[in-house]
């Protein structure tokens, strides 16, 4: 079946173009100024039509979690957040005892093939245990650990094809072995929680890290040795262009101005905007909770620590992040979306992330105010 829509705003990666597309099947056949027939034809003139969102770091929505969970909260939480534009997702699972982790990347890989999942999962996302003390933040501290060689490679052995990314501290990780093995292995590595120095990133980025877990929350920064300056994740990002960084714009974690610097310095090439959001995330979030043992309150639209040292997550969907990175930090609405699809489309090399031809046909309309009322994944409607 070939579906035909129209807009006069549909989100190019580079541009705003008014005219049509067409789904055939699974993928995007048509882009272009002239109409072309279909058997269905969606009109959606004064509203954005856009790549559906990537959602990279996720630890549930909806009232779901992706730790300590079953198939169907991962289910659950991944078709909620559909609800919000999320046409891709990594389900995040926190650091916890390394017998409950295993068992949350086997409820994703099961979601992963389970036909009630309505957005693709990319695979999951491991965030931990392999990360510093002193930058746990919300990681459960009883869990950290340098990288434990029988875990990691017993759990990748076993489900390699299902987890797409793992975050760590490089700094941990002796002669960037575990980081080779990540690379090896199709895994993308990514550094978070960490107090790396230069040279430690340095030696994981010459061994395929490529990408900073949610920069400037839990990322170390210039420190002095007896006088002597030593550079942090934050410069090394800064200094090298094909590192990715991934931020958290909710409005919370990051200022307006702290979000205009970093687009200056990195451009809009190279950031990943992420909500990191915990399981109260959409939902009339008030008290708190806890995740992994580690408790958190919601206060102030943000989860924090109990003892207010830090924040926990968000409660962020992913309409939030085009809001604030547009109307708070002045990204374009092409800008912004590009860096909530395309960019983290190259990052986990998906076939997906932008209107164009031979793309997957996952597609999201929303209006103004970043309101979503359609959604198509791969050529289907499904909102």
């Amino acid at each position: 079946m070939k579906t035909v829509i129209k807009s006069d705003k549909i989100i190019l990666k580079d541009k705003i173009l008014n005219g049509y597309l067409a789904l055939d099947g699974e993928g995007i056949s048509y882009v272009g100024e002239e109409k072309v027939e279909g058997d269905v034809f969606y009109d959606y003139t004064g509203k954005y039509v856009s790549p559906g969102f990537i959602e990279t770091h996720t630890h549930g929505a909806g009232g779901f979690p992706f730790i300590d969970c079953t198939e169907d909260d991962v289910i659950n939480a991944c078709n909620f957040e559909l609800e919000y534009g999320v046409t891709s997702i990594c389900p995040t699972v926190t650091s916890g005892p390394i017998t409950i982790m295993e068992d949350a990347v086997d409820k994703i890989s099961k979601a992963k093939k389970n036909p009630k999942t309505k957005p693709n999962i990319i695979g999951a996302h491991l965030e931990g245990p392999y990360f510093s003390l002193n930058q746990s933040g919300a990681q459960s501290p009883n869990d950290i650990t340098a990288p434990i060689k029988e875990d990691y490679e017993r759990i990748i052995k076993k489900f390699g094809k299902d987890i797409a990314r793992w975050s760590y501290a490089p700094e941990r990780d002796e002669n960037a072995e575990f980081c080779k093995y990540l690379i090896k292995n199709g895994i993308v590595a990514s550094a978070g929680h960490t107090d790396a120095l230069g040279v430690d990133m340095e030696l994981a980025r010459e061994n395929g890290c490529k990408l900073i877990t949610h920069l400037y929350s839990c990322t170390s920064t210039i420190t002095r040795d007896k006088g002597f300056r030593r550079l942090g994740v934050i410069e090394t990002a800064y200094l090298n262009d094909d590192i990715y960084v991934e931020i958290i714009t909710d409005g919370k974690h990051l200022p307006p101005d702290l979000l205009k610097l970093i687009l200056k310095i990195k451009g809009t090439d190279k950031v990943i905007l992420t909500t990191d959001s915990l399981k109260i995330a959409g939902t009339d979030a008030k008290g708190g909770g806890a995740m992994s043992g580690v408790e958190y309150i919601v206060e102030e639209g943000v989860c924090r620590l109990k003892d207010r040292s830090a924040f926990a997550g968000s409660i962020a969907t992913a309409d939030r992040l085009i809001r604030v990175i547009t109307k708070e930090a002045g990204a374009s609405i092409v800008d912004g979306v590009k860096m909530l699809t395309y960019n983290p489309a190259k990052i986990f090399n998906l076939n997906t992330g932008e209107i164009k031809v031979g793309k997957d046909g996952d597609i999201i309309v929303f209006d103004d105010d970043i309101n979503v009322s359609d959604v198509f994944v791969k050529g289907n409607k499904v909102k």
